[in-house]
Formats: structure tokens, C-alpha cells, sequence
């Protein structure tokens, strides 16, 4: 009984000795390339986190105020009857709005300069969530805007040379600036409103007399519970305006609430998350591969240790724990200082999105410090506990024999729990299946690859090297270099694995970011149009089109354009309930602008079919490819509008794809036909103003009816997102490059002990440091190269996976990479061979004799 109790570990004393082994071997340096794996990791996933984390909570708390009530009844005509009667018998208190795009302007005492704005007639009451903050305004002014008065944004007054007191003129109305408005609770996204804002009151909006049969307005009807209102009235209401419009068949009417009013990120800032997202994903798979490297290295270097405390009579059991404790102990510390780096790290962040984040987040939650030390324990626990766990179980028989005990493959029970844990946070990570798929299965992939193709390589290598050196025609250092590696295979397809994982993380986020940041670049380039004009008549059109070449303006885009709603599809009446979609309902229900063209415009491509091969006497129709996947239509199908009264049936005979951030004119349908004579058409022109800036006075005095709209302001804005946006992703990606050379520089290092060995013994035998130099470069700039190549040729494959299924964009086969990356990879690991491995050659030949002898 004395025997089993004394080998029983003594809690307090096995933590204890993790304790002091811990701090020994952080102090000797063995620690700290595998905490720092770690603490990258976690950092980079804590960042993208604490990120995510507080936009959602933000837009949770903020959903009411973002859509103007707790529900609101969109629609382009003015809210149905019976819709305010359904708010009025369920005592809901209710306040109208209605958005459209006008120009207003400043007298001529001010200059009487000119832009576009988003007009906004709202009633009084508004707003019903949130509060309407003003930056200045005239005394008492608050709530709505009074009759006679409009609020403005700070922009547009800018712009026109005017201050509070002065006059503004919308149409036929002069109207009072009285306030100018911080910020509009439910005016949504900055990024998608780019037209400064005019705030009236609705009694003031027939007088402006920009109400027109044809005018493009958004009417909304916002609702939340008045006094004596049911506690399910918002419930009740959603329910039977949607039973509403299914009976009565309302067109163009919508409901949004509180669940559905979520707003949608523009393309680029999905793909920016979707990068970011990647890059930590990355960091973790990078930092896996680091711990499970670094542990090994520890492993080997504590065998002597471990074999010395078996003599000593220390029990297996003990030794198990007081690894693991240390382990733990490590794995705590190490994803602490992540997360904290991680918080710090979400905080720049917040600083370079801050003009797509223009509101007061909430505190970051607790569950992303959770996810980082989650991740940073399952990289400790499941990839550096295996080989350490193994110390335990050295025979004491080492100490005279050095060949005894080397690290197996490992407890698979506990790699598998790892591995299990390190997915489950990834995918959790990920947030979308497409893009967790192609990154967790591809590197898996890529291992299995790497392996066997450099098993290959190294079976090829051991052919063609001659097996008499002193024969050889090739440069000694070289035949030693490749002799070294060929003859030990199993060491060598590690190395080169692992060597290409990490130049495989490194050469698939370089690409992705270039990809990225040029077609976030070429959205706007210097060329692209910063006017468009509407409304520009059939008899104005020669005279508007002189006028621009009198300017100097050549090469702008002019299209046809005229309204209409659609109303079949494949020859069925369209109903919006039938689909499944959102975005599908919206688009049953709303007007198109439609143009015909006699060719397919130049800066569109030709998905499906081919322009202009309708059956004579049928009218063909071009289709933007995603309004066809989202209808549900495919070529050859017919669909109806109802244009100015008259319906209108073509039927689909190409698809073309459209880039809609390319501020080109761009239109979903277009008739494949020369000229439409009885349809009522107006024409749009974009064009490049010059530099001059007289061309718009000049368009305003000869056409007073056309709308001229100056998007310059909208496209510095939008240069200036994307700045944000790749700064940001270039912050985290330097993180992950950070980690791409910790798994460099651990895959050297596990190889440190062995080459010490082997360079001291050829040292001894009269090999020359030089010599010795030579190899140990050409070995690492080889199996560098190697790596390099395999990394490339994957990451090829995997970015074009990812570009196709997750980022949606353009992608050309770049063949260069592989051989730029067996180039990089060639000089990483020199360099990292260079930093891990600058002691071996002057390590003393004696010491490495007595080991050699001990063995």
C-alpha cells in the first residue's frame, strides 16, 4: 500500500514541477517559437472576431432604427388604403415618408451652384426609433423639419455656399435652411446613400412640383404600437398586410420588419470579410502545423531529461502530468496574450473602417475570447501534447543507448480531439461552408499531396545521385547536399511538407490580395464616368451631343432607356409570392429601366447564347446572367412587360454578365433590336466631364429639363472605402505572414540537432566549414525550391476555387507563379535555415563526438 500511494503523483507537487519546468524552458528558448504560433493565431482570429462580433450586435440593437419602426410598408406608389386602415384598427401610430433623387440648388446671390440629393419628405412624428441629431440649427428646432424649412446635410450646404438662414431652391419652392443634420437613424447604409440628404416636410412637397406620373419615389409606411395597441400588434400587423398583398395582388409593395431589415454589405466589404475571415483561418492551419513541428523539436530535446528522471525512479504517470500541466500552463498563457493583442488588434480596425462605422458599437461580448482560447488550447493540446506526451514513456535504458525512445507517431486519441476541436472553431470561424471547405479541405489535400510528391522527388533524387562522390563531375558540395537529403527520405518529405504548407498559406493570401485589391481598384478607374444625365429627349438628343463635343468630351456611353414592370415569365403571370427568394420578390414587383441596342454594349461579356439570333418576327432579349439565375429563367424563355400600358413579350436569347460597380450604364434586360419606334424612350449619356467644370452650366442653360447627376463626390467616396478596406486587409495579412515564417523557421529548426550531428561528425573526418556551408545552403535552397514549386501549383488551384465559389470575381491562370514561388520558397528557407541553424557549424567538434560516441 506504501508502494502504490508513494507512486501516486501528488497534485501540489506535479503542478509545482510544470511550474519550474515551464519557466526553465521559456528561459532557455525552447517555449517560445510554439507560444508564439499560438499567440498569432489567436490574435488574428480574435481580431476578425471581436469584429464580427460587435457589427452584429450593433445591427441587432440598431435594426428598428435602421428601417424607421419596428415595421415598415415599402413600396413606389403611395402605401395602399388598406394597409393604413389594418395600422389604424390595430392602434398603431404610423409616420409617412417618401425618397426620391432631385437636384437642388442655391440662388444665384450664393452662386447658384447645383447637386443631386436624396430628397426626403417625412410627416410629422419622425422619426419613430432613434433620434434625429443635428450638428447646427436654427433656435428650437428639433423632431422634424417645420413647413417652409428643409435640414440638409452638412455636405450639401458645403457644396452650394450655404449657411443656415439662406434660402434653398427644390424645385418650384424656396425653402428655408434651418438645420443641418449629424446623423438620420434610419437612412441606412453610408456606403449605399451616397447622395447628401434633403429633409422637408411632406405639406411643402406638392408646392415643389417634382411629384410627377413618372417621378421614381419610394414611399414607406413606418409603424410601432400606440396607446391601448395589442402586445402582438406588430405581429398582427405583419401578418395580415402580407395576407393583404397576396389577396388584393399589390405590385411593387413590400414589408420590411425588425427580422428582415438587416441591411446588405456591398460586394467589396463581403469580400473583404470573406478575406478576413480566410487570413484567420489560415493563421490557425499555419499555427497547427508550427506547434506540431515545434513540439516534436521539444520532444527529442527532453528525451535524455525524461530517460535521466526514469532512472532516478520517477513514475511514467508523473512525468505525463507535469508535461501536460506545462503544456497547459503555456497554452493559457500563450492565447491570453493573443486575445489581448486580439482586442487591441479589432481596435485598429474599428480606425480604418471608421467611414464605413459611423455609429457607437457595443461592448465586444465575451464569446470570441472564448473562440481564442479554444483554438489556442486545442493547437496545444491536440498537435504539441502528442510527441510530448511520449516523454513519459522513455525507457531509462537511453542513457547508454541514444537509439532508444525516439518520438512515435503519437496518441492518435489525442490528435484526433485536436484536430476535431481546431475544425469546429474554424468552421465556427468561417461562417460560410464554401469558403471553410476549400481552405480546411484543400490544406488537407495539399498535405497528402506534398508528401507523396516529395517522396517522389527524394525516390528520383536517390537514383541520380552517383554513389562515388570523388568520381563525380558536379561540385562536391552539391553531390553532398543531394546525398544528404536522399539519404534520409522520411526526414525529407517532412521537411519539405511542412515547408510547403507554409509557402502554400503565404502563396494563396498573396494572390487573393492582389486578385482582390486590383478589381477593388479597377471599379474606378481614372477613365470612369462621373455624370450621368437623364431624361434627355428625342429631339434633344443631336443638339445635347454636339454640345458634348463642343466640350471635348468623346467616347461616353448614350443609351435609349425607358420603364417598365414585369409581368410574365415563360408566359405564367408573375407572381412574387411564388418565389422563394428576397431579392427574387423584390424584383417581381419593382419597375425595370430597359434599353435596346443593335449590338451587346462593349464593356459587357457574353455569358450564354448569341446577340441578335431571334426568329424573325420575335423580339430577342439580353438578360443579366444573376437576374436570370434569380428568376429562375434560362434562354429561351419568354418574358412580358407592361411598358407605358402596352405589354411587351420577348423572348431570352443571350446572357450577358454585368459588372455594376464599373460606373458604366448598365441596364438587367435589354431588346436586342436597332430601334423600338412605339415605345416613348429618353435617352442617358455618361460621360467624364473635363477638367474645366463649365459643361454643367452650360448643359443647364440649353436643356433646363435634364437631370445632370455629378457622381464625382460618390466615386472619391467610394476610392476612400476601398482605401479603408485594403488597409485593413492588409493589417491582418501581415499577421499571417508572420505566421507563414514561424512555420518556416520550426521546420528548420527541428532539423537543428541532426545537421549538428552530421556536420560535426564530417567536420571531424577533415571537412572543411566552408564546405560544410556550401551544403547545408544548396540543401535548403533545394528542398526550399521544391516546397516553393508544390506551394505555388497548388495555391493556383485553391485560389482558383476560392475565387469562383466564395469571392465571385475575375481570375486569370497566372503559369509564373509556381516558379516565382519555387524562387521565394528557395530563399524563405535559407533565410529561416539562416536564423535557426547560424550555430551548427561552430558548434565544437568534441561536444558533437561524445554525443556521437554516447549513441
Amino acid at each position: 500500500m506504501m508502494s502504490a500511494a508513494a507512486s501516486a503523483p501528488r497534485s501540489p507537487a506535479v503542478v509545482l514541477l510544470a511550474w519550474r519546468q515551464l519557466l526553465r524552458d521559456w528561459r532557455a528558448g525552447e517555449l517560445r517559437l510554439l507560444m508564439l504560433a499560438v499567440t498569432l493565431a489567436v490574435a488574428a482570429l480574435c481580431a476578425v472576431a471581436f469584429l464580427s462580433d460587435r457589427l452584429d450586435q450593433g445591427l441587432r440593437r440598431d435594426a428598428a432604427q435602421l428601417i424607421g419602426g419596428d415595421a415598415v410598408v415599402a413600396s413606389d406608389q403611395p402605401t395602399p388604403p388598406a394597409i393604413v386602415e389594418l395600422a389604424q384598427a390595430l392602434k398603431l401610430t404610423a409616420v409617412r415618408s417618401a425618397v426620391f433623387p432631385s437636384m437642388a440648388r442655391a440662388e444665384d446671390a450664393q452662386g447658384g451652384e447645383s447637386r443631386l440629393a436624396s430628397v426626403k419628405a417625412v410627416s410629422d412624428g419622425y422619426p419613430l426609433r432613434g433620434r434625429l441629431q443635428l450638428r447646427e440649427a436654427l433656435p428650437g428646432r428639433s423632431g422634424a423639419p417645420a413647413a417652409g424649412e428643409v435640414w440638409v446635410d452638412p455636405a450639401l450646404a458645403d457644396a452650394l455656399n450655404l449657411k443656415l438662414g439662406d434660402m434653398l431652391l427644390l424645385g418650384e419652392s424656396r425653402l428655408r435652411l434651418a438645420a443641418l443634420i449629424e446623423t438620420e437613424p434610419d437612412r441606412g447604409g453610408g456606403f449605399i446613400n451616397f447622395a447628401p440628404r434633403v429633409l422637408l416636410n411632406e405639406v411643402d412637397l406638392a408646392a415643389t412640383q417634382l411629384v410627377q406620373p413618372a417621378s421614381r419615389l419610394t414611399y414607406r409606411l413606418a409603424v410601432v404600437p400606440g396607446p391601448g395597441a395589442p402586445a402582438d400588434a406588430i405581429k398582427r400587423f405583419t401578418r395580415d398586410a402580407e395576407q393583404l398583398l397576396e389577396q388584393q395582388k399589390l405590385r411593387g409593395v413590400r414589408l420590411e420588419s425588425m427580422e428582415a431589415g438587416r441591411p446588405e454589405m456591398r460586394q467589396t466589404l463581403d469580400r473583404a470579410g470573406r478575406f478576413l475571415r480566410l487570413v484567420a483561418m489560415l493563421s490557425a492551419l499555419l499555427a497547427a502545423v508550427a506547434v506540431a513541428l515545434a513540439a516534436r523539436d521539444f520532444a527529442v530535446r527532453h528525451l535524455d531529461a525524461c530517460a535521466m528522471l526514469r532512472v532516478l525512479g520517477q513514475p511514467q504517470r508523473r512525468i505525463a502530468w507535469a508535461y501536460g500541466l506545462e503544456f497547459l500552463m503555456a497554452g493559457l498563457a500563450a492565447s491570453a496574450v493573443g486575445v489581448l493583442l486580439g482586442l487591441a488588434l479589432h481596435q485598429v480596425f474599428v480606425s480604418l473602417l471608421s467611414g464605413l462605422i459611423d455609429v457607437a458599437l457595443p461592448a465586444p461580448s465575451l464569446w470570441p475570447a472564448l473562440l481564442g482560447l479554444g483554438l489556442g488550447l486545442s493547437l496545444l493540446m491536440g498537435f504539441g501534447l502528442p510527441p510530448v506526451l511520449q516523454l513519459a514513456a522513455v525507457p531509462p535504458l537511453r542513457v547508454i543507448r541514444r537509439d532508444l525512445g525516439a518520438p512515435k507517431a503519437g496518441s492518435l486519441l489525442v490528435l484526433g480531439a485536436g484536430v476535431a476541436g481546431l475544425a469546429g472553431i474554424l468552421l465556427v470561424l468561417a461562417g460560410d461552408l464554401a469558403l471553410g471547405a476549400i481552405a480546411a479541405g484543400g490544406f488537407a489535400g495539399a498535405v497528402l499531396v506534398f508528401a507523396a510528391l516529395a517522396w517522389l522527388a527524394v525516390k528520383m533524387l536517390r537514383r541520380i545521385v552517383p554513389a562515388n562522390v570523388s568520381n563525380a563531375t558536379v561540385p562536391r558540395w552539391l553531390l553532398l547536399a543531394t546525398r544528404q537529403v536522399a539519404a534520409r527520405p522520411g526526414f525529407a518529405v517532412m521537411q519539405v511538407s511542412s515547408l510547403a504548407v507554409g509557402l502554400l498559406a503565404l502563396a494563396l493570401l498573396v494572390l487573393l490580395r492582389t486578385e482582390l485589391i486590383d478589381s477593388w481598384r479597377a471599379a474606378t478607374p481614372a477613365s470612369v464616368p462621373d455624370r450621368f444625365v437623364i431624361n434627355i429627349q428625342p429631339d434633344q438628343a443631336e443638339a445635347f451631343q454636339r454640345t458634348l463635343a463642343n466640350a471635348g468630351v468623346t467616347g461616353y456611353d448614350w443609351y435609349p432607356m425607358f420603364r417598365g414592370r414585369l409581368t410574365g415569365l415563360k408566359g405564367e403571370p408573375v407572381q412574387a409570392k411564388r418565389f422563394s427568394d428576397d431579392r427574387a420578390q423584390r424584383l417581381a414587383e419593382r419597375e425595370f429601366n430597359l434599353s435596346h441596342a443593335a449590338a451587346m454594349p462593349e464593356h459587357n461579356t457574353l455569358v450564354q447564347g448569341r446577340w441578335g439570333s431571334a426568329a424573325p418576327g420575335e423580339m430577342g432579349l439580353s438578360v443579366e446572367a444573376g437576374l436570370a439565375d434569380t428568376l429562375g429563367v434560362k434562354l429561351g424563355d419568354t418574358m412580358s412587360f407592361d411598358i407605358a400600358g402596352q405589354t411587351v413579350q420577348g423572348r431570352i436569347t443571350s446572357l450577358r454578365k454585368v459588372d455594376w460597380s464599373s460606373m458604366r450604364v448598365n441596364f438587367f434586360v435589354l431588346f436586342e433590336q436597332a430601334s423600338l419606334p412605339d415605345l416613348p424612350t429618353t435617352q442617358i449619356a455618361a460621360y467624364r466631364t473635363p477638367a474645366a467644370g463649365k459643361l454643367d452650366r452650360e448643359l443647364a442653360r440649353q436643356f433646363p429639363n435634364l437631370t445632370v447627376i455629378d457622381v464625382s463626390a460618390q466615386i472619391q467616396q467610394v476610392q476612400r472605402v476601398l482605401d479603408q478596406v485594403i488597409q485593413a486587409v492588409q493589417f491582418l495579412f501581415g499577421f499571417t505572414l508572420a505566421s507563414g515564417l514561424v512555420v518556416l523557421i520550426a521546420a528548420v529548426s527541428s532539423t537543428r540537432e541532426a545537421r549538428a550531428r552530421e556536420f560535426g561528425l564530417m567536420r571531424a573526418l577533415g571537412a572543411a566549414s566552408s564546405l560544410l556551408a556550401k551544403v547545408q545552403r544548396a540543401e535548403l535552397l533545394g528542398v526550399g525550391a521544391l516546397a516553393g514549386f508544390l506551394a505555388g501549383a497548388v495555391a493556383l488551384l485553391l485560389t482558383g476555387l476560392m475565387v469562383h465559389f466564395v469571392f465571385e470575381f475575375p481570375w486569370q491562370i497566372n503559369a509564373w507563379v509556381p516558379a516565382a514561388s519555387a524562387a521565394s520558397g528557395a530563399l524563405l528557407a535559407w533565410g529561416a535555415g539562416w536564423w535557426s541553424l547560424r550555430g551548427v557549424l561552430q558548434r565544437p567538434v568534441v561536444q558533437t563526438l561524445r554525443e556521437a560516441q554516447a549513441e
